[in-house]
Protein backbone atom coordinates (compact mmCIF):
# COMPACT_ATOMS: atom_id res chain seq x y z
CA UNK A 1 0.00 0.00 0.00
CA UNK A 2 1.70 3.47 0.85
CA UNK A 3 5.20 1.96 1.83
CA UNK A 4 5.14 0.60 -1.52
CA UNK A 5 3.89 3.99 -3.15
CA UNK A 6 6.48 5.71 -1.38
CA UNK A 7 9.18 3.68 -2.50
CA UNK A 8 7.76 4.00 -6.25
CA UNK A 9 7.49 7.68 -5.76
CA UNK A 10 11.52 7.51 -4.63
CA UNK A 11 12.48 5.85 -7.30
CA UNK A 12 10.93 8.49 -9.50
CA UNK A 13 12.79 11.08 -7.95
CA UNK A 14 16.04 9.58 -7.69
CA UNK A 15 16.03 7.55 -10.76
CA UNK A 16 17.19 4.66 -8.57
CA UNK A 17 15.49 1.58 -9.26
CA UNK A 18 15.49 -0.25 -5.87
CA UNK A 19 16.91 -3.73 -5.61
CA UNK A 20 15.05 -6.98 -6.18
CA UNK A 21 15.59 -8.96 -3.21
CA UNK A 22 16.53 -12.48 -2.51
CA UNK A 23 17.60 -12.72 -6.51
CA UNK A 24 21.01 -14.43 -5.64
CA UNK A 25 21.13 -16.43 -8.94
CA UNK A 26 19.08 -14.91 -11.71
CA UNK A 27 18.93 -16.63 -15.03
CA UNK A 28 21.03 -15.79 -18.03
CA UNK A 29 18.23 -16.55 -20.49
CA UNK A 30 16.07 -13.80 -19.72
CA UNK A 31 15.71 -10.76 -21.08
CA UNK A 32 14.21 -8.73 -18.15
CA UNK A 33 16.49 -6.02 -16.99
CA UNK A 34 17.03 -7.17 -13.48
CA UNK A 35 18.51 -5.26 -10.12
CA UNK A 36 20.00 -8.15 -8.34
CA UNK A 37 20.56 -7.54 -4.21
CA UNK A 38 21.23 -3.44 -4.53
CA UNK A 39 20.18 -0.66 -5.83
CA UNK A 40 21.16 0.42 -9.49
CA UNK A 41 20.66 4.15 -11.28
CA UNK A 42 18.75 4.29 -14.06
CA UNK A 43 16.08 6.49 -16.06
CA UNK A 44 13.08 5.50 -14.48
CA UNK A 45 10.16 7.46 -16.32
CA UNK A 46 6.86 5.56 -14.83
CA UNK A 47 6.29 3.05 -11.68
CA UNK A 48 3.54 0.58 -11.04
CA UNK A 49 2.73 0.03 -7.37
CA UNK A 50 0.49 -3.46 -6.77
CA UNK A 51 -1.73 -3.66 -3.57
CA UNK A 52 -3.19 -7.16 -2.84
CA UNK A 53 -5.97 -7.27 -0.20
CA UNK A 54 -7.55 -9.86 2.30
CA UNK A 55 -11.10 -10.70 0.67
CA UNK A 56 -9.92 -9.60 -2.88
CA UNK A 57 -9.35 -5.94 -2.33
CA UNK A 58 -6.93 -5.35 -4.93
CA UNK A 59 -5.67 -1.96 -6.20
CA UNK A 60 -2.85 -0.43 -8.47
CA UNK A 61 -1.58 2.82 -8.51
CA UNK A 62 0.70 4.15 -11.67
CA UNK A 63 3.07 7.11 -11.26
CA UNK A 64 5.16 8.94 -13.79
CA UNK A 65 6.82 11.77 -14.07
CA UNK A 66 5.30 14.89 -15.66
CA UNK A 67 6.49 17.47 -18.21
Amino acid sequence: GAIEAIFCTLALRDQVAPPTLNLENPSVQTDIDLAPLKAVKRRIDIALSNSFGFGGTNASLILGKVG
